[in-house]
């Protein structure tokens, strides 16, 4: 299947959607500068803010004034508006033509900002045990990932006259850096398997203290403007916003009279393997990730013409692309730019956001300037300054994330070789048992599938007590074990256990689910941020607060290079997660996922649900299952 681009939407600290992008983008205007909106007494680190505080965004979305409503959410609302709009998808229509629509968001820490504003009272009260007035419990609806994906989707169906219309089904996927790109992925996914017509997929991200700080404990943020693969070049400046774009088979696409603006010809996901946070000085995660994007796009590294790189600013990140772009490409380099020195690093939402470049400068045939670059770095690329009146007909798109999660997307102006479609659409068969998916019975207008009906569990590891956590020794040394939360315990712990059970040392692929993550970490440095301020913060908090540190850390345990994506989206996590393997499994593309959902709770997450009128979670749940296709 040809998947069709039809619609892009996007807003970033240089536009508030497509056209102010262009302009700034062909201008060479950088959107780096003196924070405005964001609280925080570092004002020495530019930032990448979009130029439009919170109370204009809901006037321009005609959300009242009071309504709690985060950063991340109105800016995800705002950029697929536009993506429908330009895509001329009327979700009323869509409901009433019996299409079946699905949002797939990126998005790291969510409604932190949110959070932010009510932690502090909150950890008081906590501290002191006194009840919590039900009002003031609100942002627990917009904090974590998934929720914030809930609260964007429901701004939809309400906008229509029944309050019925919106997208069929969502999800949230949490890869750090790479989350966007790997929505992206996903959305092409469910176009190919049958079990979507039409998918909206990107990514949003907020500044916020939290996000800065953390980034700044690691010592990665630049004083000055970001200058990616510059000799002289000292990290990366954090940006915001967000960017969706509309997936459509091309079949669908030309059947309604549309010209679709570019196509999904391949992609890649796979894991470095190597650090929580440094990338491996070849660069293998990077590498496979192309590669595979290449391999499925059926063409070879000479057709790509441009590269847009994930290109931080920062040393190793730089030097690491570097080397995986030389191997990759050899002598024969294409032009190459990372545009984060326009818009700043844009975390999970970046993905997304460069896609969106990308499909402006094949549109408009100009090569993205890589601002800033004045010296080669030692062994590294030479990125372009901008070039302008160029034919793009490939472009690649990298993303790279905390824990060597690495993303590459390629865009095509025509389609390239014809995918084969391979699926079940039904339940994974087990010996004697089954996992029911939430695959819908074949519309009729979609193409034919093919089917797999030889999906196994070869084994399951459930963990309900930190009484159990003690036989994680069996696998990690002492000193690594007293250094490791309660969670990355249960989920290291599950996991292995599960794959001796199975037989198997790596698996092919390690797919997750999540609430939220490594909640004791986020939980420290927020109250590290309350107690000490915004100097000498504790990295170790910051680099497990993300919800992919689950699967990282896995996938370094068990030299697994492998695809490598985490889901959060509430009590369907798991559900999406089993859902992703089925998929990965049916089209042949591993033999061996293995599939965990693993979380943690506090005292003070459990007080605050009790105290809204919800049940306590356990303090640590984990589950890991071994799936199989064929022998």
């Amino acid at each position: 299947m040809n998947i069709a681009i039809t619609g892009e939407g996007i807003i970033s600290a240089i536009g508030t959607n497509k056209e102010e992008v262009l302009q700034s983008l062909l201008a060479h205007k950088s959107g780096i500068k003196e924070m405005q909106f964001l609280q925080s007494v570092h004002h020495e680190l530019p930032v990448g803010e979009v130029a439009l505080s919170n109370e204009q965004m809901k006037k321009r979305l005609g959300i009242p004034e009071k309504q709690l409503m985060s950063r991340t959410e109105l800016m995800g609302i705002l950029a697929i508006r536009q993506a429908l709009e330009d895509a001329g998808i009327d979700l009323s229509s869509v409901a009433a033509s019996n299409k079946k629509i699905v949002l797939v968001s990126g998005t790291t820490v969510g409604g932190m900002d949110l959070t932010e504003q009510s932690f502090n009272p909150l950890y008081e009260q906590f501290l002191s045990q006194k009840e919590t007035k039900v009002g003031e419990l609100a942002f627990l609806n917009h904090h974590d990932g998934g929720n914030c994906t809930q609260k964007i989707a429901d701004y939809f169906r309400n906008e229509s006259a029944t309050g019925q219309s919106g997208f069929d089904e969502l999800t949230t996927i949490s890869t750090a850096c790479s989350s966007a790109a790997n929505a992206i992925m996903l959305g092409a996914k469910l176009l190919e398997t049958g079990e979507a017509d039409i998918v909206v997929a990107g990514g949003s991200e907020a500044l916020s203290r939290f996000h800065l700080n953390g980034f700044n404990s690691l010592m990665i943020l630049d004083k000055k403007r970001c200058r990616p693969f510059d000799a002289t070049r000292a990290g990366l400046n954090l940006g915001e916003g967000a960017a969706f774009i509309v997936l459509e088979s091309e079949s669908a696409a030309r059947h309604q009279g549309k010209t679709p603006h570019a196509y999904l010809t391949g992609y890649g996901n796979a894991c470095d393997a190597y650090h929580q946070t440094a990338s491996s000085e070849n660069g293998e995660g990077a590498f496979l990730a192309m590669k595979e994007a290449l391999d499925m796009a059926h063409i070879e590294p000479e057709d790509i013409q441009y590269v847009n790189a994930h290109g931080t600013g920062t040393p190793n990140n730089d030097q690491s692309e570097s080397e995986s772009l030389k191997r990759l490409f050899g002598r024969k380099m294409p032009w190459i730019s990372s545009t984060k020195s326009f818009t700043g690093h844009t975390t999970s939402a970046s993905g997304s956001i460069e896609a969106v470049i990308c499909l402006l400068a094949m549109q408009h045939h100009f090569i993205p300037a890589n601002l800033g670059w004045e010296k080669q770095m030692e062994n590294g690329i030479i990125p372009c300054t901008g070039i302008e009146n160029v034919r793009l007909e490939n472009v690649l798109c990298n993303s790279f994330g905390f824990g060597g999660n690495d993303s590459s997307l390629i865009f095509s102006t025509h389609p390239t070789e014809e995918k084969a479609l391979q699926t079940d659409g039904k339940a994974i068969q087990t010996e004697g048992e089954a996992i029911q998916t939430e695959g819908k019975p074949q519309r009729s207008e979609r193409e034919p599938q093919q089917t797999t009906n030889n999906i196994r569990i070869l084994s399951t590891v459930e963990i309900n007590s930190e009484e159990d956590l003690s036989d994680i020794r069996k696998y990690v040394k002492p000193m690594e074990a007293r250094r490791m939360g309660k969670i990355m315990k249960s989920s290291l712990l599950s996991s292995l256990e599960a794959l001796e059970k199975a037989g198997i040392a790596t698996p092919d692929a390690i797919i997750t689910g999540t609430t939220y993550g490594c909640l004791e970490n986020s939980e420290k440095l927020l109250v590290q941020l309350k107690e000490e301020g915004e100097e000498m913060l504790k990295p170790t908090y910051f680099m497990q607060s993300t919800h992919n540190t689950i699967g990282s850390n896995i996938a370094i345990k068990t030299h697994c290079h492998g695809y490598n994506i985490t889901y959060t989206q509430g009590e369907d996590s798991l559900a999406w997660a089993i859902r992703d393997a089925r998929m990965l499994l049916a089209s042949r593309k591993a033999k061996t996922v293995l599939v965990g959902c693993h979380d943690e709770s506090t005292p003070l997450l459990n007080q605050l649900r009790t105290q809204s009128g919800e049940k306590a979670l356990p303090s640590i749940h984990s589950i890991a299952m071994v799936l199989s296709c064929g022998e």
